[in-house]
């Protein structure tokens, strides 16, 4: 009788903030969101000058859990849920824990995308979603092993999950998801009349 296992899984991370530490007021986040993007020159002129539609902080700002208490609150969420998420993976962090080492927010508006990247020297990468409007679009990742594929057939279009080349979720507002920082992921155009905003971060060890 034949053995089919899987082998060398990616792991993905899904969860409500609220499951893990202190409850957060969404509204005071998007409020908190909306201001700091809008006083931020640099970030502006930054965008601008990249051509990157809407609004990001991560040229720009590196204290955001100082400058509002709502993202010191939520670095503290964050922490539990990158624990839980270590936990999962079995990562030996030789007595050390995975350390938030940067925090931005993205304000994508109806048209904008954010093309395929990774995470540099970090470990775990995330992103908390603030605002998810009807219709807008949601996150894409990429099969880390696509580069190899070569002479590869194509999945058939009701291919399961685990076997697609690409897998595109959709997350709720207020949820928070997880991965390894080497996995490759983009956000699609939004085609939505409202603005999409969230906030992602990356953890480090050592």
């Amino acid at each position: 009788m034949s053995n089919i296992s899987s082998l060398f899984v990616t792991r993905l991370y899904r969860a409500h903030l609220r499951e893990l530490g202190k409850p957060l007021d969404p509204s005071e986040l998007e409020a908190s969101c909306w201001s700091i993007a809008e006083d931020d020159e640099a970030g502006q002129t930054w965008c601008e000058e990249n051509s990157y539609a809407g609004y990001t902080s991560y040229a720009s700002l590196d204290d955001l859990p100082y400058r509002f208490p709502i993202f010191r609150d939520l670095v503290k969420v964050l922490d539990k849920h990158v624990a839980a998420f270590a936990d999962d993976l079995q990562f030996d962090l030789g007595g050390k824990k995975l350390k938030l080492d940067s925090l931005w927010i993205n304000i994508l508006p109806e048209g904008g995308t954010h093309s395929s990247h990774i995470h540099p020297h970090s470990v775990v990468s995330g992103t908390t979603y603030v605002t998810m409007p009807e219709g807008t679009s949601a996150i894409k990742f990429e099969d880390p092993r696509l580069p190899m594929m070569m002479a590869a057939p194509a999945r058939v279009k009701d291919a399961r999950d685990e076997l697609r080349t690409f897998s595109y979720v959709t997350p709720e507002a207020g949820e928070v998801l997880l991965w390894e920082s080497w996995l490759r992921h983009e956000v699609p155009m939004n085609m939505s009349e409202d603005d999409r905003i969230s906030v992602s971060f990356n953890y480090g060890w050592g």
